[in-house]
C-alpha cells in the first residue's frame, strides 16, 4: 500500500492544520487560493453538523428507534470536499455512508432515518429538485457504481457532456469503498464508462476496513492502480484532507464533464466507527490503529487551518451548537414518525395499478378486520 507520507499523495493541509502540499498537490494550490473565508468556514460546518448528526443517529439506533446505522465518523473531509466541488446539474450516486453528501445536497437528514428506520425503500425522491440529483442509497455493494455509468452513458449519448459549456455539461460522480471495489460491479461500471467516455468520477473511499477485511488483503497492489486497467486516469488523495478532496474531485467533475471520459480517486481515510452499528470492531482492529488514525482527524485538522487564519472562539462555538441544535431537530422528529400501514406494501410493486395488488390489498383488509378489534 502506498503510505500517506508519500509525495504522490495529494495533501494540501497536515496532519496539525499546517498548510504544506505535497509535491502531488502542487498544482491543485491555485484552486485552494481562490476560496474564501465563507468556503472554507461551510466546509469546517458541514463536517462538524454531520458529526453531530452522525452520533445522534447511532444513539438512535441503539436505543431501539432505527433497524440500523453505518456511521460516517471519520470520512467527513473526503465527502464534503467533493460534494461541494459538485456543480447543481451533476447527478452524484452515494452508496449508504455518505450522509453529508445528501445534506449538502438538500436531502433532509430525517429522510435518511427514515430508510434506516424501514418506513421507506427508497427515503427521499431523486428527480425532485430540492434533492440536488442525489440518487438513492445503495445497500448491494458496488450496484451503484453500474448505475451510475448507465447514467453516464446515457449524459454522453444525449449530448449533455463535451459542449464547452461548464453551465449546461453534467457530470456523475459515485461513492464506494474499498471493500465494494473488489465486487464485479464495479469493474464492470469501469469497462462501459471507459469504452463509452462516460463523464464520471469514481470515487473510492478507502476507510481500510470491508467490515473485518483489511484493505491489504483485499488487494496487493493500491487501490488507485486498479482504475488504471480501464485506461481511466486516477489520483490519490489524503482522504482526511477536506481541501485536497474538494480540489482532486473539483478537477476531475471539471474534466469529466468536459468530455474528457471517466475518472477516479481514492481518498485515504479511516472508519473510525463500526462498520455498521450491528458490527464490533474490537474484534478485527486494535486500539493503537484506531489512535494513530484520530491524530489525522479531519475535523481537527480543518479547525486547526481555520484558527491559523484568525477564526475566533465565537465561530466555533456556533457551530458546536448549529450542530447540537440539527442533533436535537432530527431526534425530535424521529420520535414523532409514524409507523407503516399495512395497505403500504401493495405500493410501488408496479408502476400503475394493477388488479392482483388491488385483490391482495381486499384480502388483506378483510383478514385484519376478521380478528377481533379488527387488528390483526
Amino acid at each position: 500500500m502506498t503510505p500517506l507520507e508519500s509525495p504522490d499523495v495529494v495533501r494540501l493541509l497536515t496532519a496539525d492544520g499546517t498548510l504544506a502540499p505535497t509535491p502531488a498537490a502542487e498544482k491543485y494550490r491555485p484552486i485552494i487560493d481562490a476560496l474564501g473565508d465563507a468556503d472554507l468556514e461551510r466546509f469546517y460546518r458541514d463536517m462538524v453538523v454531520v458529526r453531530a448528526f452522525d452520533r445522534e443517529a447511532t444513539n438512535l439506533q441503539r436505543q431501539g428507534q432505527l433497524a440500523l446505522w453505518p456511521p460516517s465518523f471519520g470520512q467527513e473531509a473526503a465527502q464534503v470536499g467533493s460534494a461541494h466541488a459538485a456543480r447543481p446539474q451533476d447527478h452524484l450516486f452515494p452508496s449508504y455512508r455518505e450522509h453529508v453528501v445528501c445534506m449538502i445536497r438538500g436531502v433532509d437528514p430525517v429522510d435518511i432515518v427514515r430508510l434506516m428506520k424501514g418506513l421507506t425503500h427508497g427515503g427521499w425522491d431523486p428527480t425532485d429538485p430540492a434533492n440536488g440529483n442525489t440518487h438513492i442509497y445503495t445497500l448491494v455493494l458496488g450496484s451503484q457504481t453500474l448505475h451510475a455509468a448507465g447514467f453516464g452513458m446515457g449524459l454522453a449519448f444525449d449530448g449533455r457532456c463535451g459542449t464547452g459549456d461548464p453551465e449546461r455539461d453534467e457530470a456523475v460522480i459515485v461513492y464506494y469503498g474499498d471493500g465494494a471495489s473488489s465486487q464485479g460491479d464495479v469493474h464492470e461500471a469501469m469497462v462501459f464508462a471507459a469504452s463509452f467516455d462516460a463523464p464520471q468520477v469514481f470515487f473510492l473511499q478507502n476507510n481500510q476496513w470491508a467490515i473485518s477485511v483489511p484493505v491489504a488483503t483485499q488487494s496487493k497492489a493500491p487501490l488507485v492502480d486498479r482504475a488504471a486497467g480501464y485506461g481511466i486516469p486516477s489520483v490519490q488523495v489524503d482522504g482526511n484532507d477536506v481541501l485536497a478532496s474538494y480540489a482532486v474531485s473539483r478537477t476531475a467533475l471539471d474534466e469529466a464533464r468536459a468530455g474528457g471520459g471517466p475518472r477516479a480517486i481514492e481518498a485515504v481515510t479511516y472508519r473510525m466507527g463500526a462498520h455498521t452499528t450491528s458490527d464490533d470492531p474490537t474484534k478485527y482492529r486494535t486500539s493503537d490503529e484506531e489512535r494513530a488514525w484520530a491524530q489525522r482527524d479531519p475535523i481537527a485538522r480543518m479547525r486547526a487551518f481555520l484558527e491559523g487564519r484568525g477564526a475566533a472562539q465565537g465561530f466555533f462555538d456556533g457551530i458546536d451548537e448549529q450542530g447540537r441544535d440539527v442533533a436535537a431537530d432530527v431526534r425530535a422528529r424521529t420520535m414523532a414518525l409514524e409507523g407503516l400501514r399495512a395497505d403500504d406494501m401493495f405500493e410501488h410493486v408496479y408502476s400503475e395499478p394493477h388488479p392482483l395488488m388491488e385483490a391482495q390489498r381486499a384480502w388483506s383488509r378483510d383478514y385484519e378486520a376478521s380478528f377481533e378489534g379488527g387488528q390483526a
